[in-house]
């Protein structure tokens, strides 16, 4: 079974220098065959474990420009190490270091002809292990091109491009995207799953603001995609995830320009369910100008305010506006500590930014379409209080939703989600030396907090926060639009080469 890639913290933060001089990119036409490597496509083999000759080896090794990892060589294991620790036993036969697109279609042509199982590494990020293999690895890290058209406003991005890349790259143009916080997601992956940031209320999620993308399919040809050529794929592209249909080599997206943003940083300890019961409801009435992440955070060892509340975000806009919509909050109790500053646009994303760090974790999520405010909250603080572990954390995010996001009819892209207040991601994070019985007990407190809370929220779950307990994955994942994605899966990979425990299955046509 192949895995997919998808976000989640990985390795230090290093941002791509912004280009010397922004230009103009063109993308290829549709179904370029790669060299000869397509014209050698033979029918795909079953998978097979990685009984592979040394031979073999060496024939991919001379068709990558990046060339080729196996165990034992400088910088293996650190490339092969997921975000998610669960899963860091796992570990490929070869890494396939990709710098171009040729790279690609020669790692997935090999990969059909000989039956090895392989998976595609962007970030590294997937909650659920769906970059792992014991196979090949195919690793997009090394496509890190960026550019930047000042006539019509749109940003060409790589494969490996990540957030930092973006910041750094836009930062200097008074431009931005929908982009995510943490510097090491891949681009890739945020925007094939559809990708969420503070400013989706503003502008719609991430995909909505891609205008074509590259992609190389289980043949091993190159596709240009966009709304007048293969516009079928295109739309499964964007909130289909990564995985399904291909692999991306690079993305144009539209970007918008921005100035300056009043960026926010708080935590309530005292009195913190009160607070969330009154800063719920005015966050709901807010202009989409306001983006937020809330969460509930376990503090097992404070005795007198176990459970935490957190506020981060960004208001497009002056401070003064941003303390009105708080007022309510404020009032109920002082946070203990409270980070507010209005500030040129992307300086503000540096006060937001998220860094990564390897650890063991899991996390569920639900889109909600009703208030959460009242009872849910209750059993949410309630629960929260309840974390079991000793070296590790729990808590409730509340991504905010609505706006801009919800403007799009569920049918125009195969991100489906268009009728959200929340995006509810309950997750549980613990250290190697908690016992396996806090473990444990840390994943059945994980799953009570999660199915307590189900009748609160919708049916579906967002395929960027892959859950591998998720009963029909699919259908959560991508709704009303699944039978069409499974008919488009069924004439680009009717034989499902790419293949992993979540994806989309094939629809015969």
């Amino acid at each position: 079974m192949m895995p997919q890639r998808a976000p989640r913290p990985d390795d230090s933060f290093r941002p791509a220098p912004a280009p010397a001089s922004p230009s103009r990119r063109r993308f290829l036409g549709g179904g370029v065959a790669l060299g000869l490597l397509a014209a050698g496509v033979r029918p795909v083999r079953a998978l097979q474990g990685p009984n592979v000759t040394d031979t073999a080896w060496r024939e991919l090794e001379q068709r990558l420009a990046g060339g080729l990892l196996r165990p034992g060589d400088a910088g293996f294991a650190d490339m092969a190490r997921p975000a998610n620790l669960i899963y860091a036993d796992v570990q490929p036969a070869a890494i396939a270091r990709c710098t171009r697109a040729e790279d690609v279609a020669a790692a997935i042509t090999w990969c059909r002809n000989e039956g090895l199982p392989f998976v595609v590494r962007g970030g590294g990020h997937n909650y659920a292990g769906y970059s792992t293999t014991p196979g090949l690895m195919i690793d997009t890290g090394g496509m890190k091109g960026i550019s930047y058209d000042a006539a019509t406003g749109r940003l060409v991005a790589q494969a490996g491009v990540r957030n930092g890349d973006v910041h750094a790259a836009l930062s200097i143009l008074g431009r931005s995207v929908v982009h995510g916080r943490c510097a090491t997601v891949g681009l890739a992956g945020f925007l094939l799953g559809g990708g969420i940031g503070f400013d989706m209320r503003s502008h719609g999620v991430g995909s909505d603001l891609m205008t074509s993308t590259r992609m190389v399919d289980a043949t091993g040809q190159l596709r240009s995609l966009n709304e007048r050529e293969n516009g079928d794929l295109f739309w499964a592209c964007r909130g289909g995830a990564g995985g399904n249909f291909g692999i991306h080599t690079e993305f144009e997206l539209a970007t918008f320009p921005v100035e300056r943003c009043t960026a926010f940083d708080l935590i309530w300890t005292a009195r913190a369910e009160e607070v969330a019961q009154v800063l719920i409801p005015a966050l709901e009435k807010a202009p989409d100008g306001l983006g937020v992440k809330v969460a509930i955070v376990a503090s097992p060892t404070d005795a007198q305010a176990p459970a935490h509340l957190t506020l981060l975000g960004q208001w497009i806009g002056e401070r003064d506006t941003l303390m009105d919509i708080l007022g309510p909050a404020l009032k109920v109790a002082a946070p203990a500590k409270a980070s507010i500053a209005t500030l040129p646009y992307w300086d503000g994303q540096t006060m937001l930014t998220e860094f990564a760090q390897y650890e063991s974790f899991r996390e569920r999520s639900r889109f909600a379409s009703a208030s959460f405010g009242g009872r849910p909250l209750e059993i949410a603080f309630r629960l929260v209080r309840q974390f079991p572990g000793q070296h590790g954390s729990g808590n409730l995010k509340l991504f905010q939703c609505g706006g801009a996001m919800n403007k799009v009819p569920a049918d125009r892209s195969a991100f489906v989600h268009r009728n959200s207040l929340w995006l509810i991601a309950a997750a549980a994070y613990w250290e190697e030396k908690e016992t396996s019985a806090r473990v444990a007990r840390t994943q059945d407190w994980l799953d009570e907090l999660y199915e307590t809370l189900l009748p609160f929220c919708g049916e579906g779950a967002f395929q960027n926060f892959p859950d591998p307990r998720l009963v029909d994955a699919p259908r959560h994942y991508y709704g009303a639009n699944l039978e069409r994605l499974r008919r488009i899966k069924g004439r680009i990979d009717p034989d499902e080469l790419f293949r992993y425990p979540q994806s989309i299955r094939p629809l015969a046509t």
